[in-house]
Order: structure tokens, then C-alpha cells, then sequence
């Protein structure tokens, strides 16, 4: 069973919809998740904001946070994981915001992603170097970790 059916499976068994808010990966954990059989028993809905405008009038992320901290940061992940559980009936959200490439500079180079996940009052962020290794493959890891982070976070929620 792959990771997706994986989650699919947990979180039926759970009675957990999840939601995404995506950035860099433009949607594809949504279509990784919708791809298979039933997954409208657990996926609610996605965001894919990949402007700040659009972060900010779909998630509600803050503009102080873009402008202090940028997209491409921990505290807008979170804000925008919070964003999307706030405007979902989604018990789990996770956000992917990062520099895909190609470029990026010194402050923020190519492959750098940063992950949220939200769920009933709680949150978690990380940030993955995946390094300068193209386009089509940081989109793709960054997708596998998200989906890790929600496979992981679903078997921490109670239930079951």
C-alpha cells in the first residue's frame, strides 16, 4: 500500500478530513491524495496560493509575516496550515511553501521548503534542504514529506 492509501485509510478509520494549503508543489499533494478511490471520505479541500496576494486572502497569512520573515519561512507555513484548517472542515491541514527552482539566493537558495501542519490547537513547522536538484524533483520530495508529515500526524491523533 502506498502513503497515500496509507493516509486514506487511517484517516477514514479516524473519521479525520484533511486539507492542504500548497505553494511551490502547486496542488500536486491534492492530487496525490484525490487520485485515489473514496479519498472524499478524507480530503476536504486544497489551497494552492502561490502568490503572497493570494496567501493572504485565501489563508489570512499575515502581511507583516511575508514582508518580516518572506513566503518561503516557517511562520508563513504555519500561517497558512492554520489558515486552511480555520477555512475547512479539515481536523489536519498541512502547508508546503518553498523555493523550487530554478534559482533562489544566498538568504533563501533553491530546494528549500518549508512545511506546516495544524490540527485542534496544535501546530508544527519544519524546513527540508533539498538542495539545487531541479524543479521537477524538490516539487516531488516536497510532496512525499508532506504526505510523511500527515501519515505521522494522523497516527498521533486519537481514534481508532
Amino acid at each position: 500500500m502506498n502513503l497515500a492509501a496509507e493516509i486514506l485509510d487511517i484517516a477514514r478509520r479516524k473519521s479525520v478530513l484533511i486539507c492542504c494549503a500548497e505553494s511551490c508543489t502547486g496542488g500536486l499533494v491534492a492530487a496525490a491524495l484525490t487520485n485515489l478511490p473514496g479519498s472524499s471520505e478524507m480530503f476536504d479541500r486544497g489551497f494552492v496560493t502561490y502568490t503572497n496576494a493570494a496567501k493572504i486572502a485565501m489563508l489570512g497569512v499575515s502581511e507583516a509575516t511575508l514582508t518580516r520573515h518572506g513566503a518561503v519561512s516557517e511562520e508563513a507555513a504555519a500561517q497558512m496550515a492554520q489558515g486552511a484548517l480555520s477555512r475547512s472542515d479539515s481536523a489536519l491541514a498541512v502547508a508546503i511553501t518553498g523555493i523550487a527552482g530554478p534559482g533562489g539566493s544566498d538568504h533563501k537558495p533553491e530546494g528549500r521548503v518549508c512545511f506546516g501542519l495544524a490540527w485542534a490547537g496544535h501546530s508544527h513547522t519544519e524546513t527540508v534542504e533539498f538542495g539545487a536538484i531541479g524543479r521537477a524533483n524538490v516539487r516531488s520530495r516536497s510532496v512525499d514529506h508532506a504526505l510523511a508529515l500527515l501519515h505521522g500526524a494522523l497516527r498521533e491523533l486519537p481514534g481508532d
